[in-house]
């Protein structure tokens, strides 16, 4: 069975994630800060879970080193969880913002890659955004235009980067960014738009299931490769 961990997967696209990973057969580890919502999760969709918070190395290494104990190996590693970022501006809030929609991804990612080496299939996959597409954000017909997230779209384009940068140094693991499409979720609820998180989470079981010999080191919408 494949062996998955999805980071910030309580709720939103992660959740949904787990559910429709849960659905094709997967052993899915729910990782969440909160303790409680985490399994709570966890046991609504007969999940297993581990306390991970992507902003703090010791609660990283734990969660994995109970992976490693339990299952021996990790197949699929879903970064999901990230911030909006959206208020004020200034270095607190962009430490908070880049800690964890970026430096998370490269705890995350070390502490697991020992776990993805033992796999036959590895596969990582980055839930980014475009929002961090220069492309994106320069196109006047495209909704990123007039995004009032400077912190959020620059850790996403750091996001993307490193995905890339991954791909490149570990040529044995597939590892691709996506753009989820506009979600309903807790991070945009202010601005009342988005569709249900179980559409935005087929993209990333698409990219999450992909075989061997698929491509690595792409940002992808459900549409196919996209620019950024």
């Amino acid at each position: 069975m494949t062996v998955t961990l999805i980071t910030g997967a309580n709720k939103g696209i992660g959740f949904e994630t787990a559910k429709q990973l849960l659905e094709l057969g997967h052993i899915v580890y729910i990782g969440a800060r909160d303790v409680e919502r985490g399994k709570a999760a966890a046991a609504t969709l007969g999940a297993r879970f581990v306390q991970l918070d992507v902003t703090d190395d010791a609660s990283v290494r734990d969660a994995l080193a109970t992976i490693d104990s339990s299952e021996g190996r990790l197949d699929v590693l879903v970064h999901n969880a990230g911030v909006l970022g959206d208020g004020a501006i200034d270095g607190p809030t962009a430490l908070r913002v880049f800690d964890t929609n970026a430096v998370g991804i490269v705890r995350v990612t070390e502490a697991a890659l020992p776990l993805l080496r033992k796999s036959p299939n590895p596969t990582v996959v980055t839930v980014s955004s475009s929002a961090g597409s220069f492309w994106a954000v320069n196109e006047p017909d495209r909704p990123e235009f007039n995004l009032p997230l400077a912190l959020y779209s620059a850790s996403k384009a750091a996001a993307t980067m490193l995905t890339v940068q991954y791909a490149k140094s570990q040529p044995g693991i597939k590892f691709n960014a996506l753009e989820p499409g506009t979600t309903a979720t807790d991070m945009t609820a202010a601005f009342g738009i988005g569709r249900p998180p179980a559409e935005s989470a087929r993209t990333v079981v698409h990219l999450a299931t992909l075989d061997e010999n698929a491509p690595t080191g792409t940002f992808q919408d459900e549409h196919g490769t996209l620019r950024w």
